[in-house]
C-alpha cells in the first residue's frame, strides 16, 4: 500500500513539473499583471512552483492539476501584494526615480489604475477572463466559487471599470473594451461580459 502512494506522488510530481514548464509564461504574465515588476513576477512563479512541487502529494485529482497550480500562483500573487515592498537605492536609480525619468511600461495607464481600485478577488476575475482568456467555468474552479458568483462579480467589475475610466477620461462615451484591447496581452481579445 505504501508503494501505491509513492507512485501516485511521483506521477503527480511529473504532471506538475510538465505543467510548470508548459505554462511558465502564462504564470509569469499572471504574476506580472498583479505586481508589475519583472523580478517580483519571477519570484512569485518560482515560489509558486516550489510550493506546488513540495505539496504535489496533496493533489487528489490529477485532472484538476492545472486549476490547482493556477490557484497556488494566484495565492502567491496575493501574498506578494500584502508584503511591504522594500527598494534599494540601486533599484530606485534603475527605475529612474532619482532623475525623474521613469517611463510607464503600460500602454493604457488608466486601465491599470482602474484595475488597482478593485479588490483582489474582483481583479482576479477580470484578469483571468480578459488578460488570461479563461472561461468562466475555469475561473470559478480556480477561485473556488460558484459560476454565478463569478458572473455577477465580473458584471459588477465591468460597471466599476467603466465608471472609473469614464471619470478618468472626462467623457461618458469611453469604452474600456477598446482600451483593454490595446493594452491586453495577445490572448485577451474579447472584453464583453458573457
Amino acid at each position: 500500500m505504501h508503494f501505491f502512494f509513492e507512485k501516485k506522488a511521483e506521477t503527480n510530481r511529473t504532471l506538475i513539473e510538465e505543467l510548470i514548464l508548459q505554462k511558465y509564461n502564462l504564470y509569469y504574465r499572471l504574476a506580472y499583471s498583479y505586481v508589475r515588476s519583472e523580478a517580483d513576477a519571477y519570484d512569485i512563479v518560482q515560489n509558486g512552483a516550489y510550493k506546488a512541487l513540495k505539496s504535489c502529494h496533496t493533489l487528489k485529482q490529477p485532472e484538476y492539476a492545472e486549476t490547482w497550480l493556477y490557484r497556488i500562483m494566484l495565492n502567491e500573487c496575493f501574498q506578494q501584494m500584502k508584503r511591504p515592498r522594500m527598494l534599494s537605492y540601486e533599484a530606485l536609480q534603475d527605475d529612474g526615480v532619482e532623475t525623474g525619468a521613469k517611463q510607464d511600461r503600460y500602454t493604457d495607464v488608466d486601465l491599470h489604475r482602474a484595475l488597482d481600485t478593485l479588490s483582489e478577488k474582483d481583479r482576479a476575475v477580470v484578469i483571468l477572463k480578459y488578460f488570461e482568456d479563461r472561461k468562466l467555468e475555469e475561473i470559478a474552479a480556480i477561485l473556488d466559487e460558484n459560476i454565478n458568483t463569478v458572473k455577477s462579480r465580473l458584471y459588477r467589475c465591468m460597471k466599476k471599470l467603466r465608471l472609473y475610466l469614464s471619470a478618468a477620461n472626462g467623457d461618458s462615451e469611453y469604452s474600456p473594451v477598446q482600451s483593454a484591447k490595446k493594452s491586453a496581452p495577445q490572448n485577451a481579445v474579447n472584453m464583453e461580459v458573457t
